[in-house]
């Protein structure tokens, strides 16, 4: 269960007293411009549980080590076990007084035990702390998002089985091309978000490395094991520069692109299939339950989620902008600047998510007009490439006869004809090798038919591809 949000934009109330700044040296307060501009914990609440996670196996390496006792170290499992439910039951206090959601957990911690909760920040530091939050939180959204994106893929998948042996025209410059079965159309989604999703894995092995015990950026004198520590968290390798642990922020940039990748092939889904079901195309009839209206004009049926989901990848682009900008001044080891990390990866892992739970149920509830496609799939001449192959098997060489089927393009073109409408007669006239036993490559189903190679849009291979597509997203999940 993680933390619920808090509203956008709303920061905690200062309280009327305001406590001297964190550590001793201060001997004023801090002033209430600083604490309002400073704050974080508006955002970095949704930290909460994996701080929690943090300090639960940070105190158990201490204990482990001697540093505090067991008892000690079992009472600060309760505490945090205590404040964790009151923060998930919306009933914990905060305040931008403490600026943050760890400053947040360890006062609560030390009201409650006095103390055995100021020994918990033994041997860390905020810098390292954060970093190993946000890893923690990080490796959860990846786990998530491509969940999201292996239900998406299935949508895709369980529309191409329907529509198996729909032939549609395929398209290259928004021009009709060579007819393609409509399952290899929606296969060639499944193909793109499987890149993402190993993007995901690759990221998520980058992401799971443990920074804590890095301290601030020198590491510590105390006597700790980091490696108990990782094993606690399920981290699968330990940071072994502390200078540059707490203060790597490579995960967070390769995930926020990994998202802006996925939301780009989001975005060229929902372009293709907005055009697709227009009524000058007409090939797609889109769920009414995933569309609007109009406040105007009572006949629209618009498909608005589409459209937000082309738009919203530009979110995702803006972030991965964000952060990269945000980083690239920084010098060596933790800066405040730090801080801005985390709204611009929060909202592109929402973003994404919110985008995949809609197109999955989208997909799956979207059909093929498949009289409006059988009517128009004999235009454009999308044989024509299929006849150019059969001539070149039979001997002429491509350059002849890609000019031959040229010239019967623009016969048929000036009678207003397909190809396979065009007499013996007419086809000897620009073709010497004409025999009727070409005929064969002529027509979108025959051309289809006539595929062959590896990855081509051939029934069987296709067929072939949506079984092992059936055995990866059901054995795994896909990936």
């Amino acid at each position: 269960m993680s933390v619920p949000d808090p509203p956008r934009d709303a920061a905690p109330p200062a309280p009327p007293e305001r406590p001297k700044a964190w550590g001793g040296v201060f001997e004023q307060a801090t002033d209430e411009r600083v604490e309002r501009f400073s704050e974080s914990v508006s955002f970095d609440r949704r930290l909460a549980d994996d701080d929690i996670d943090g300090s639960i196996a940070h105190a158990a390496m201490l204990a482990a080590q001697g540093l505090i006792g067991a008892d000690e170290a079992a009472r600060i499992r309760a505490a945090l076990e205590e404040i964790r439910a009151e923060i998930r039951a919306g009933t914990f206090e905060f305040t931008i007084a403490k600026e943050d959601i760890h400053l947040h957990v360890e006062s609560a911690l030390t009201a409650r035990l006095g103390d055995s909760g100021r020994r918990l920040h033994t041997a860390r530091s905020r810098n390292d702390q954060v970093a190993t939050d946000l890893r923690l939180w990080c490796r959860r959204s990846i786990d998530l998002v491509d969940a999201a994106a292996a239900a998406l893929q299935r949508a895709f998948l369980g529309l191409a089985e329907r529509e198996a042996d729909l032939v549609i025209p395929g398209y290259t410059h928004l021009r009709r091309a060579q007819p393609v079965l409509a399952a290899h159309q929606l296969l060639a989604w499944c193909e793109k978000l499987d890149r993402d999703r190993q993007r995901l894995a690759d990221c998520r092995r980058r992401v799971n490395v443990l920074p804590l015990g890095s301290g601030a950026l020198a590491g510590t004198s105390l006597p700790i094991d980091r490696e108990q520590v990782r094993a606690a968290l399920g981290f699968e390798a330990t940071a072994a520069n502390s200078l540059d642990a707490a203060s790597d922020r490579d995960f967070a940039c390769e995930l926020a692109f990994v998202i802006a990748l996925m939301g780009v092939h989001l975005s060229q889904w929902a372009e293709e299939w907005i055009i697709w079901s227009t009524e000058e195309f007409g090939f797609l009839r889109l769920p009414e339950n995933f569309c609007t209206g109009s406040s105007i004009m009572p006949q629209k049926i618009n498909p608005d989620v589409l459209e937000l989901v082309r738009g919203k990848s530009a979110r995702a682009i803006g972030n991965l902008q964000a952060l990269l900008v945000l980083l690239k001044g920084l010098p060596t080891a933790y800066n405040r600047d730090l801080q801005e990390d985390k709204e611009p990866l929060f909202d592109s892992v929402d973003t994404i998510l919110a985008v995949l739970g809609v197109a999955a149920p989208l997909v799956a509830g979207t059909a093929f007009a498949r009289e409006r496609v059988a009517a128009s799939i004999d235009r454009g001449h999308l044989d024509a490439t299929s006849l150019m192959e059969a001539l070149i098997a039979a001997g002429t060489p491509q350059r002849t006869a890609h000019e031959t089927v040229g010239k019967l393009v623009r016969r048929a073109m000036r009678r207003g004809v397909a190809l396979d409408d065009l007499s013996d007669e007419e086809f000897s006239a620009d073709c010497a090798e004409w025999n009727a036993s070409l005929r064969s490559a002529l027509g979108a189903s025959r051309a289809v038919g006539r595929m062959a190679s590896f990855g081509s849009t051939a029934p069987a291979r296709v067929a072939d591809q949506i079984k092992a597509w059936q055995r990866r997203l059901s054995t795994d999940g896909g990936g």
